[in-house]
């Protein structure tokens, strides 16, 4: 999210419940309805749990006259969003029926589309590498195209399908993005651009996505005046920049084999006193860590030292730090790291200033 606002995007927040009406509006209700939630009758309203923010961020954008000086308008959120998968099709957490998207809409002109596309394959790219995704190894990008014959699956706008195209194929060669394209893989408003992975079993998942949309502008009548004085209709590019957060943890936990990063893990140290009577200078430990941002967690001792490491290593937490007589009176902590091995006494001051340098520095 800081990312972003940086990059000049509004975040906003949006009810998890809307109108059915909303969706109908937007198109989207005839394709997602079977993996929607039932409607619920609320007094007059019909309403349902939302399976997607478009619409809600379509009725942001169309709250007040726009002018061309603000485009292009980046919102984003990060939504809670709900399908209906069906049991079979449920899989850890690569597909589930609850999810975090961050999620974006921008509005802009048709000139600016293509600008607007390459900027937010360069946040992308910038946030998977962050995650520590390689380009070409760890994920490629897709052309997803329509299908020009298949009037019910997709907006039916011979014109808009060939310049969202154009633009898309335009934007991935001149980036120089290897890529493959995918006949009958688009949104039915619009082609997109995939960022694909495979998962430990060898099976291919769209990740992360951007999407030229030219129908749903038109669906709910959005317009911007233009230098002229003239209304015009805005293109909107839907993304996401990390993608559905559980998906991407599951492709985190993979690719480390569940040895995440220091910064990324849920636990960063495990303070482990060798005895009871050492509980107090854990907890001051575990107190001292918790104020510098540090995630720590403090093991107590109802079980042997031994059992309590080999269960700190079990579930891979980066910092192991043991404590005893000789550390409380030195001040120090026993470190054990995950991946380097026994590294010995340091002093709790500099312990704490290297794990939090590691942390902001975000080391893979």
């Amino acid at each position: 999210m800081d990312e972003e606002v940086r990059r000049g995007y509004q975040h906003v927040y949006t009810p998890d419940l809307a109108r059915v009406r909303l969706y109908e509006i937007s198109g989207h209700y005839p394709y997602y309805k079977d993996t929607m939630y039932p409607v619920m009758q609320v007094d007059e309203d019909k309403l349902v749990l939302r399976p997607m923010t478009c619409p809600h961020h379509f009725m942001i954008f169309s709250q007040k006259p726009r002018s061309y000086k603000e485009l292009p308008m980046p919102i984003a959120e990060v939504a809670k969003l709900y399908r209906y998968e069906k049991s079979g099709e449920l899989t850890g957490l690569l597909r589930v029926r609850s999810f975090c998207l961050a999620d974006s809409h921008i509005f802009c002109t048709k000139e600016q589309a293509a600008g607007v596309i390459r900027d937010v394959i360069d946040l992308i790219d910038y946030s998977v590498g962050v995650l520590g995704f390689r380009k070409g190894e760890d994920y490629w990008y897709r052309l997803s195209l329509g299908d020009p014959k298949n009037k019910k699956k997709y907006y039916n706008d011979p014109a808009g399908w060939r310049e969202g195209e154009a633009t898309l194929r335009k934007v991935l060669k001149s980036i120089q993005a290897p890529f493959y394209e995918a006949k009958d893989e688009a949104a039915f408003y619009g082609p997109k651009i995939d960022i694909q992975m495979k998962n430990v079993l060898g099976k291919e998942d769209t990740v992360f996505t951007v999407q030229y949309d030219f129908c749903l502008p038109a669906r709910f009548g959005l317009k911007y005046v233009n230098a002229k004085g003239k209304e015009e209709q805005p293109v909107v590019v839907h993304r996401s920049s990390v993608g559905a957060l559980e998906r991407t943890i599951a492709f985190l936990i993979e690719k480390f084999a569940g040895a995440l990063p220091l910064w990324l893990s849920p636990i960063q140290a495990a303070i482990l006193p060798v005895g009871d009577k050492f509980g107090k200078y854990a907890e001051k430990i575990v107190e001292s860590m918790k104020k510098a941002g540090i995630r720590a967690e403090l093991r107590v001792a109802e079980e042997t030292l031994g059992k309590r490491i080999r269960a700190a290593e079990m579930e891979k937490t980066p910092y192991i730090l043991v404590v005893g007589e000789r550390e409380e009176k030195s001040g120090t902590v026993n470190v054990r790291h995950y991946r380097r091995g026994q590294e010995g006494e340091i002093g709790l001051e500099s312990l704490i200033e290297k794990i939090s340098e590691e942390i902001r520095s975000k080391v893979i």
